[in-house]
């Protein structure tokens, strides 16, 4: 397993976490196994957003043993004591599913309390006026509640609730459909996605990604928006190299699912290489750089995805990412013009000229 810190926080999180949309058609004997399995191999992010409620208790139980080595990502807003789930902004209904769950965990804490499912400003503003944020506020003064998150697909609406400071995780719909438009969450054009990922890495706020696999659309040709199917491990890697994000939540159906996704780690760059997303991407996604590394090897040995992606996080503002592009050891400055990255460059990106304007900028 592979772990990225928390930026606010410290915690290591593991890249691959899991998912609760899938997993409650299995029965609660595979769901707890499953989940058991999934912490013995390193997994220690565990999202509660589930479709029903149904898989918390065999997660309680399997996680009782090992409470303090993993992290639940707690949604206010998402309603199970009844049995059933509903989405709320109901305070009292509120409360109530949050002590239902803790009870269900088998725990008095929540690593991640998140604002659930907030796409509008009336939303946003429902949730305030509700007094649900000021609940999750207040659980967190108490410590019950460790860190603030947002579960949200829309842009704006998540750089709205950023401005507010309240953050330290975010949970965002990752996947090349939705960045080029062409899903149902698909909200904002690339540049509009690509700028929330990058003010989340420049403000330290993790990126927990839902909906990497777009319902499992994308991995059919037959559902794919864009008429070819990508794999698993493509659309993972697709998401984990973008900026801000800690780690990618799969909705898994039970052991077999969970080995699968494991393999991720065993497989090689050709298996992760999501290049062929620039063959059929639209217009406006021609020359941005989305640091999917198809352009190497380099000849001189440049790493040109993350000289692109510490020089468009430095313009966002991030100092951190400036200092570790001067700490590379090869920079844009060593470019030798050859051609070889423009001419593999999926989406047309001039890198000899990025590379002259990086060195400049850095200067």
């Amino acid at each position: 397993m592979e772990y990225r810190k928390l930026p606010h926080g410290g915690e290591a999180i593991s890249v691959i976490g899991l998912g609760t949309s899938s997993i409650q058609a299995s029965s609660e004997k595979e769901i707890q196994e499953t989940v058991e399995t999934a912490a013995e191999q390193g997994i220690n992010y565990f999202d509660m957003a589930s479709a029903e409620s149904k898989p918390f208790a065999a997660y309680g139980r399997a996680l009782s043993g090992r409470r303090d080595q993993v992290y639940f990502q707690i949604h206010f807003g998402a309603d199970y004591h009844t049995g059933t789930y509903g989405w709320t902004t109901d305070l009292d209904t509120v409360k109530k599913s949050i002590d239902w769950q803790l009870q269900m965990l088998q725990t008095d804490y929540i690593d991640f309390g998140f604002i659930h499912c907030i796409d509008e400003e009336s939303d946003l503003r429902t949730v305030e006026h509700a007094g649900i944020l000021s609940y999750i506020e207040e659980l967190k003064r108490q410590g019950i509640v460790r860190h603030i998150g947002l579960s949200s697909h829309t842009p704006a609406l998540a750089q709205k609730v950023l401005d507010m400071g309240i953050l330290d995780m975010m949970m965002f719909s990752i996947n090349p459909a939705y960045d080029y438009r062409k899903g149902e969450y698909g909200i904002g054009n690339v540049e509009e996605r690509m700028a929330l990922y990058r003010r989340c890495e420049k403000e330290g706020i993790g990126i927990s990604v839902m909906k990497a696999f777009g319902a499992g659309q994308l991995l059919n040709e037959k559902t794919s928006p864009f008429g070819k199917a990508l794999t698993e491990y493509q659309c993972i890697q697709y998401a984990l190299d973008k900026p801000g994000v800690v780690t990618v939540l799969p909705g898994i159906r039970g052991k077999e699912d969970l080995k699968r996704i494991l393999k991720f780690f065993e497989a090689g760059p050709e298996e992760k290489d999501y290049s062929v997303i620039g063959t059929f991407t639209p217009q406006d996604a021609e020359g941005i750089c989305v640091y999917c590394n198809h352009c190497q090897p380099c000849p001189k040995g440049l790493d040109v995805a993350l000289i692109n992606k510490y020089y468009d996080l430095a313009r966002a503002g991030d100092l951190l990412a400036a200092d570790h592009y001067r700490n590379l050891k090869q920079k844009a400055g060593d470019c030798i013009q050859c051609g070889h990255c423009n001419s593999r460059c999926p989406f047309h990106v001039d890198q000899m000229a990025r590379m002259k304007e990086i060195e400049q900028y850095f200067k």
